[in-house]
């Protein structure tokens, strides 16, 4: 039997709830309701700066390991493991993804199960680990297992963040939040490549070559991180005055009664299968999902190969195709920020997307049919901004519709497992006999934005009238009482 949750405050038109607005019935005076806000606000920046700092260090490992494979990719690795030979490459890249999508929702469940501080620690230090012991293969067979145990490894870390943030922030605050997170990941991808820059120049020292100090030092230094993660990051809100040094028991009851206020779904019901296998049926999911299959085609192919493009395609030398693959990634953030910035302060989600859809399109138009390698460079920065401009739009986008802790879990691990196979796919379209003009996958990642562009739109329409429904008192959206779509 489904029961109906119900919000304390109520909704604006366009789906979300207003900021700390209390009902006529409301007992607080105005000093008590602007305390209040006052209390919100601060321990939301505690929060910020607790939980995004982190997350963006932790969803970084996913972009960190694109970032490593493919600086690799222009030094000797390809011929010193043989993965120079037929589809060798890109079938490293896809059994990683294979193996992530395949452990996603299970390890999205185990994050709520046994908690954010073991779970995200375990895996973040297995993924150093395993990073630091790829630099001491010789094969490619040992490269494919690597690969494969490493997959395992991230599978639930972007989902399981995902819903750890989708949890501790209202509506209209959610964009902005994994802006901070995407910029995180981003920054440390770019700092990443310049690292790689200057760790391939150590050819040689130690009987180790460029590749190898890549992989051992970031390595490395991601099991520190593992380890620092089980005291830095926090848990959820119902049990945040558990987390290390963090919130007290007041504040944890604050915390918990602005999301309740929110959506009404701060403490998950019983874990039960029929719980977890009965939100499949709402075909949001599956939008959500095809959306970020097709947004991570583009991303797999430029975050894995754009150094391949710089040397193959513009005619860059190794280490400048390093060095130039950063500032793109760089540049990422200043869209990122602005877009979501704009998207929570208007609450507006679908017209961000399609806009930074857009600018995409222009990104590989450039890219793709430029003469100038000046103007195909720059093309790299649209898209690079755009892309990573769209992830975080979406995420606030899904995370705004979605109610219930565990309806959360299942689309967060369904969405990724899609962002998953779009990875698989988007491994194969970057073709290398098709340089210096990479056809086929210029004409995939444009197309993939105009179905793109075409979801939001069914979306937006389909929200609309849901909307209309409610407000006439003939729909109770997402089992919760008063609850509007946010589009």
């Amino acid at each position: 039997m489904m029961s109906v949750k119900s919000l304390d405050p109520p909704n604006d038109s366009d789906g979300t709830a207003s900021p700390g607005a209390p009902l006529a019935s409301d007992p607080d005076s105005s000093e008590q309701l602007e305390e209040r806000l006052y209390e919100e606000k601060r321990i939301r920046l505690k929060v910020d700066l607790r939980l995004c700092t982190i997350a963006g260090l932790l969803c970084s490992l996913n972009l960190l390991d694109s970032g490593i494979i493919s600086s690799a990719s222009v030094t000797s690795m390809l011929q010193d493991l043989d993965l120079d030979q037929g589809n060798r490459y890109s079938v490293s890249i896809l059994i990683f993804t294979v193996a992530s999508v395949c452990f996603q929702l299970p390890a999205t469940l185990a994050v709520r199960i046994v908690g954010p501080r073991i779970f995200f620690a375990s895996a973040t230090f297995c993924f150093g680990l395993i990073t630091l012991c790829t630099a001491f293969i010789h094969t490619w067979k040992e490269m494919i297992l690597m690969r494969v145990l490493l997959g395992i490894s991230m599978s639930g870390i972007y989902p399981g963040l995902a819903l750890l943030i989708s949890s501790w922030y209202r509506r209209e605050e959610l964009q902005l939040r994994f802006a901070f997170l995407q910029s995180g990941e981003v920054i440390v991808l770019a700092t990443g490549g310049i690292v790689n820059y200057g760790l391939n120049r150590l050819q040689g020292n130690g009987e180790l070559k460029g590749w190898q100090w890549m992989f051992l030092v970031q390595g490395l230094v991601a099991c520190v991180i593992g380890i620092a993660t089980y005291w830095w990051i926090v848990d959820f809100p119902e049990q945040s005055d558990q987390s290390f040094r963090f919130l007290s028991k007041e504040e944890a009851r604050i915390a918990t009664s602005r999301i309740q206020r929110d959506r009404g779904d701060v403490v998950p019901a019983p874990f039960t299968w029929q719980e977890i296998l009965r939100h499949f049926l709402d075909a949001k999911i599956y939008g959500f999902a095809a959306s970020f299959f097709l947004l991570n085609l583009v991303s797999t192919s430029l975050s894995y190969f754009l150094p391949i493009i710089l040397q193959s395609g513009m005619g860059f030398s190794t280490n400048k195709s390093i060095l130039l693959s950063a500032p793109p990634y760089y540049y990422a953030v200043i869209p990122v920020v602005l877009s979501s910035l704009v998207g929570d302060k208007y609450r507006l989600r679908g017209p961000v997307i399609v806009f930074n859809s857009l600018c995409l399109i222009a990104g590989f138009i450039m890219l793709g049919f430029a003469d100038q390698v000046t103007v195909r460079y720059i093309g790299t920065y649209l898209a690079t901004g755009a892309y990573i401009s769209n992830w975080a739009a979406l995420n606030g986008y899904l995370a705004s519709n979605i109610t219930g802790q565990w309806k959360r879990a299942v689309t967060a691990a369904a969405v990724t497992a899609c962002n998953g196979l779009g990875g698989v796919a988007g491994s194969f379209i970057v073709r290398q006999q098709e340089a210096p003009r990479y056809v086929t996958a210029i004409w995939v990642s444009i197309s993939s934005h105009i179905f793109i562009i075409c979801i939001i739109a069914a979306f937006s329409i389909f929200f609309y009238f849901e909307n209309a429904k409610q407000r006439k008192g003939r729909k109770v959206i997402e089992e919760t009482d008063g609850f509007r779509y946010t589009y």
